[in-house]
């Protein structure tokens, strides 16, 4: 388990260094998580070393939100003076992102022919 880690954090200690030292708009940790998966598929067999770590972790990953919580306590003052504005901004980009998600999914649908095929499945031709 301790080897795991080690590989997990080698891997965002890679990508903070990465995105810091190159000036790139994405953060460390996804640029190496984005590393990670590139090695992963270079060798499986790394993969499936972490396997069990990574399903640990992932098995408590609500214990990941206690700090955000804690974040929300000690800005309380702040939430209260934005919290409308904020508000706004989340219900606005959760709408927007499903919108273009919903686009995005319509558009590939197209570009892969899939609406005429379910259409013609639908009237029984296909």
């Amino acid at each position: 388990m301790i080897r795991s880690l080690a590989i997990i954090l080698t891997f965002q200690l890679v990508g903070e260094i990465t995105s810091r030292g190159l000036g790139l708009p994405l953060p460390g940790p996804v640029v190496g998580l984005i590393a990670m998966v590139a090695a992963f598929i270079l060798r499986p067999d790394l993969a499936q070393a972490i396997r069990p770590t990574a399903t640990g972790l992932l098995s408590h990953l609500s214990l990941f939100f206690v700090p955000a919580g804690v974040g929300i306590v000690a800005h309380w003052d702040l939430l209260r003076e934005q919290g409308l504005g904020l508000a706004a901004a989340l219900t606005g980009s959760t709408v927007l992102a499903i919108a273009a998600g919903a686009w995005a999914f319509t558009a590939v649908a197209r570009l892969t022919g899939s609406e005429e095929r379910a259409a013609l499945r639908d009237q029984g031709r296909e």
